[in-house]
């Protein structure tokens, strides 16, 4: 069976950061995330109703 790899660089993973073989590398990812580099497909999100407005704000 094959070693694990870090996704980030490919070099072998340490199970302390499991996947990863780092803490730098898992930073690197965690980062790639917030920044929206990574996505889940889904559904498009329908645009949002306008809110019915009060009769008495006019």
């Amino acid at each position: 069976m094959a070693e694990p790899r870090c996704p980030i660089c490919a070099r072998p993973s340490v199970a302390d950061y499991t996947p990863f073989c780092s803490r730098r590398c898992a930073d690197v990812d965690l980062a790639r995330w917030l920044r929206g580099d990574y996505a889940i497909p889904g559904p498009e999100a329908e645009a949002a109703e306008e809110l019915p407005t009060r009769p008495d704000q006019d």
